[in-house]
């Protein structure tokens, strides 16, 4: 029982910042059906980016408060992200919106390598090591341990996909949303300005990004220019699990692949004597891709789309 609350904890760690980044493919999928396969590498350079203003005021002498830093670096890496996804839609992804889906979708990989390579112009192949800024506190559930880092993360996503349904779900610029997701030409026509609401979702999804970037390189302890490769196909499995397109699915498809992946490297290896554990971790995400395709390719919650006649 104490294994398995540690596996909950570390699943639901691991699945916010999924399911954060998910966010950022399904809002972007929902309203001009593009995915967006760069979308990880913008979660890199936010989380390079804070690692690097880190680095510099940790390292500058002054003595910074734990809070007082990783407030500074998302200050840093949320510019940064926005600028790129805006970038992005506006010389790459907008002249294509006509075009077939399938440039659209070779476009979002060649935006993903010149991001990775700038990234590594930038700052190199090697790792930066996040610096150990905030106190390791940890709490006690029995045998089971949380960090209040872990809290932190859990807690924050918690809020900040809260504070996302009620954007889109209570305001103009959600309405605006909702009718462009629904019928672009007709939402056109009723006054709502479509570039700005697909510019919006961008940089809200890059802002997303931005704040996962930090909290992953904050709790791995590392960044690397090829790290949103895996995190972004990971976020993307989530989004298909949830149903891509659909908000509380992206969510719930986050949380529920932190979830697999723990249980499944926690009990799976234990299981094997550690042949299928933690290195392997990454295959129990590909299983569950493969599944959803192939029994419910709408997601969990998702809607079933009828054939057209």
């Amino acid at each position: 029982m104490d294994t398995f609350l540690q596996q909950i904890i570390n699943g639901l760690t691991v699945g916010s910042v999924y399911a954060l980044v998910a966010l950022g493919y399904t809002m972007v999928y929902g309203i001009i059906g593009l995915i967006n396969f760069a979308h990880g590498d913008v979660v890199m350079v936010g989380a390079m980016v804070a690692t690097s203003v880190v680095l510099a005021l940790a390292g500058g002498g002054a003595a910074w408060p734990a809070l007082a830093l990783l407030g500074l670096a998302l200050l840093a890496a949320i510019p940064v992200c926005m600028a790129i996804g805006w970038t992005a839609e506006r010389y790459a992804y907008r002249p294509l919106r006509r075009a077939p889906r399938l440039a659209a979708l070779i476009t979002a990989i060649g935006v993903s390598i010149i991001i990775q390579n700038l990234a590594m112009m930038f700052w190199g192949r090697g790792y930066l090591n996040f610096p150990h800024v905030i106190e390791p506190v940890v709490l006690q559930l029995g045998q089971a341990r949380i960090s209040l880092l872990q809290i932190g993360i859990i807690a924050s996503a918690a809020l900040i996909m809260g504070a996302l349904l009620l954007l889109v779900l209570k305001t103009r610029l959600g309405t605006a949303m909702r009718a462009t997701a629904q019928n672009r030409e007709v939402a056109g026509l009723m006054g709502v300005n479509i570039n700005t609401v697909i510019s919006a979702a961008f940089l809200i999804g890059s802002a997303l990004a931005a704040v996962a970037g930090v909290m992953i390189t904050a709790y791995y302890g590392v960044a690397q220019y090829t790290m949103g490769f895996m995190l972004g196909l990971k976020a993307f499995t989530a989004a298909v699990l949830g149903g891509i397109g659909n908000l509380p699915g992206a969510m719930l498809g986050g949380l529920l692949l932190g979830l697999i992946e723990a249980l499944g490297a926690g009990y799976i290896g234990d299981l094997t004597g550690g042949v299928f554990g933690s290195h392997y971790q990454d295959v129990f995400s590909f299983i569950v891709l493969i599944a959803v395709l192939i029994f419910r390719p709408s997601g969990l919650l998702g809607e079933r789309a009828g054939d057209r006649a």
